[in-house]
C-alpha cells in the first residue's frame, strides 16, 4: 500500500482495507466500523472515517455519494457500475456493461470543463420489491399504474 507523502502506514489502516474489500456490501463508515471492531477493539469510529478519507484519496478505494444518503465506501476498483435501491440505501456492484456506456468525448457540457462522470443505476433491490409485494397483498393499497407511488 503507497500511501500519500508524509502518511504512514499503519496497521489499522492495513485492516480497514483489507475489511472494505472482502466485504461486497458497500459499507458506510459506521458498518465497516462495527466489523473492523471485530479485529482492533479498540479502533475509534473517527480512526475509521479518516482512514477512509485518506484510501479514497490515495485510490485504495472509492466513496459512493448519493444526494441524502450516508456515503458507503467501496474496495473493488475494478470497472463496474453500481445500483442503489431508492427504498433502504442498499449498493450493488453492476458489472458487465460497456465501460464507455456514455458514449463521446464531453470537453464542455453546459460551460463545464468535464473531467470524468458518475453513473448509478436506481430502483428497488430484491428485498424492498418483495416487502412492496407483500405490504400492498395486505393492505390491497398496491398502485394501480407504475407512475403512482
Amino acid at each position: 500500500m503507497r500511501i500519500k507523502a508524509g502518511q504512514r502506514k499503519t496497521k489499522q489502516r492495513q485492516v480497514i482495507l483489507e475489511e472494505l474489500q472482502r466485504l461486497r456490501t458497500h459499507p458506510t463508515a459506521s458498518e465497516l466500523y462495527e466489523v473492523v471492531r471485530q479485529r482492533l477493539p479498540r479502533l475509534s469510529l473517527g480512526t475509521v472515517y479518516r482512514n477512509l478519507e485518506l484510501l479514497v484519496e490515495s485510490g485504495f478505494a472509492r466513496k459512493i455519494e448519493s444526494a441524502g444518503g450516508q456515503a458507503r465506501f467501496d474496495g473493488d476498483l475494478s470497472q463496474h457500475y453500481h445500483v442503489r435501491c431508492e427504498e433502504c440505501g442498499e449498493v450493488a456492484d453492476v458489472f458487465g456493461l460497456p465501460s464507455d456506456i456514455v458514449r463521446g468525448e464531453f470537453e464542455e457540457l453546459n460551460g463545464y470543463r468535464v473531467s470524468g462522470y458518475k453513473l448509478e443505476f436506481v430502483g428497488l433491490c430484491p428485498h424492498c420489491q418483495n416487502g412492496k409485494s407483500n405490504q400492498y397483498e395486505e393492505t390491497g393499497d398496491a398502485p394501480s399504474s407504475p407512475d403512482e407511488h
